[in-house]
């Protein structure tokens, strides 16, 4: 998986999470991919959609909420996964245990969906689509 953090989450979550899964994923945070942590969503989404392959962790429920981001990211064939509310709320290293233990089930919906918003849940195992 190429994941992408974007700029609403710490750049070192990226980095932990690319020191663990190194080689088998890619995880960069979106000031590192791009070169500057600035840049607005109409910027960096259809970038990352050129490319193909990439999903987004984030959260910024304005992407997945809101038009014109939302449509946006869908059209750019991205798949985010959205910190839950609750989550957002956590320190850091919650959220990291979080999406640790959600990584296979990522990977997997991956494999099954070509682009989408989901909320990452705080408990339990299932990602909701977020509603338009």
């Amino acid at each position: 998986m190429k994941l992408l953090v974007d700029h609403n989450l710490p750049p070192r979550l990226a980095e932990a999470l690319d020191k663990i899964f190194t080689p088998d994923h890619l995880i960069v945070s979106l000031g590192r991919k791009f070169g500057r942590h600035n840049l607005k969503d109409e910027e960096w989404i259809p970038l990352l959609g050129q490319e193909g392959g990439w999903a987004v962790l984030s959260a910024d429920m304005n992407i997945a909420r809101k038009r014109p981001s939302r449509e946006l990211f869908i059209r750019a064939g991205l798949v985010g996964f959205f910190f839950s509310p609750a989550m957002q709320k956590w320190p850091l290293s919650r959220q990291a245990a979080r999406v640790l233990m959600l990584w296979p089930q990522m990977i997997s919906h991956l494999g099954t969906t070509a682009n989408g918003v989901f909320e990452m849940p705080a408990s339990g195992g299932k990602f909701r689509s977020i509603g338009r």
